[in-house]
């Protein structure tokens, strides 16, 4: 139900006038259900914005939230939704933080009642609903942003890659080698191979549960990519059943170099490089 210009206006000079004691009365309802999880001084200088926004729009004759007259009030919402998401907060608390707007104002008018006023308390009964509404749809696509950017972090955090010495870098893999992972993988394995100029990258697949067709791929991708940079890849952690597996599949790895272990790939790796181990060195001074 949209408010008329009269009742927008009136509206507006009655939180006014009434300021104080709606204000109070809103940031003692709020301050009870978030139970100090927020300071004072924040939660007064929240709601003032709000009240200060909500005035300025009914004072503009705003008929509803989607008015034209209610851009600036759409705002202050928006960024109290995304607010309370940061913190922590959840969506009932923060669309309830609005909705305790009508508790306080009825608070106020329980001196005044007549007819004009209870209508008008109907009528912006009405806005303060969509309000609360459009507080909780900002709440839930800010916490959704968040949660895909937090998600595509710890994405990042599982595929690392190690400069192990001068030209070898590896990328240890642990877990479900999936589509958006084996993205993640080769993009920061290529980034990795251009800044450090390595001619070597090993990947070890010990931690990966499974090999399937898609995983095979994934990694096939990589290597391929990898060479185009001028890099040639070892795959290390090749173990029984996944070589059962992959042969079951018909998979092939063509000239591609594998190994059982890390360490056969640490040592295949050393080989190419002309680097002797200390084992070696030793063998050979005695």
């Amino acid at each position: 139900m949209a408010l008329s210009a009269d009742e927008s206006v009136r509206l507006g000079e009655l939180l006014t006038s009434r300021a104080e004691p709606v204000i109070q009365r809103w940031t003692e309802t709020i301050a009870g259900q978030l139970r100090g999880r927020l300071s004072q001084a924040e939660l007064v200088r929240q709601v003032q914005e709000l009240h200060r926004a909500l005035v300025d729009a009914l004072g503009k004759g705003a008929a509803d939230l989607n008015a034209e007259e209610a851009t600036e009030l759409r705002a202050v919402l928006a960024e109290f939704s995304r607010g309370q998401a940061r913190q922590g907060f959840s969506a009932t608390e923060t669309a309830t933080g609005v909705f305790a707007l009508k508790e306080a104002l009825l608070a106020a008018l329980e001196t005044d009642q007549s007819v004009e006023t209870l209508r008008d308390y109907v009528a912006f009964s009405a806005l303060v609903d969509q309000m609360g509404l459009f507080t909780f749809e900002t709440f839930v696509r800010t916490r959704e942003s968040l949660i895909a950017d937090q998600a595509e972090q710890l994405l990042e955090l599982s595929t690392p890659v190690v400069k192990l010495w001068e030209g070898v870098v590896a990328v240890p893999l642990v877990g479900t080698l999936d589509s958006a992972r084996a993205q993640v993988v080769m993009e920061r394995l290529l980034q990795t191979l251009v800044d450090t100029g390595s001619p070597y990258a090993i990947i070890d697949i010990t931690g990966v549960p499974a090999v399937d067709t898609q995983v095979a791929q994934h990694i096939l991708k990589t290597v391929v990519a990898a060479r185009l940079m001028g890099a040639d890849c070892i795959i290390s952690g090749i173990r029984p059943q996944i070589a059962q597996t992959i042969v079951a599949l018909g998979i092939e790895f063509g000239d591609i170099a594998t190994k059982a272990s890390l360490a056969d790939a640490l040592r295949h790796v050393l080989r190419l490089t002309g680097v002797e181990t200390s084992r070696r060195q030793s063998r050979r001074e005695a």
